[in-house]
């Protein structure tokens, strides 16, 4: 994980936990941007996550060989 990542994924927690404070205090209308803002870093989180993973692979990925026997004539 790269430090962007993880700052991400940090400050998406950090929102949630406000998010359930400020519920228990006001309500759910006044954290309801709250949890979007995190809905949307968990969002971006994963994508980035997928993407290097995809990226990883198409640069590990050994060419695949043939298991067929060849046909003799």
């Amino acid at each position: 994980m790269k430090l962007l990542d993880a700052i991400i994924f940090s400050v998406a927690l950090a929102f949630i936990v406000v998010g359930i404070h400020q519920t228990m205090v006001n309500g759910i209308g006044f954290s309801y941007s709250l949890f979007m803002f995190a809905v949307g870093l968990l969002f971006w989180f994963q994508l980035r996550r997928n993407k290097a993973r995809e990226s990883s692979e198409a640069t590990t990925k050994k060419p695949v060989k043939s298991t067929k026997p060849l046909k003799k004539r």
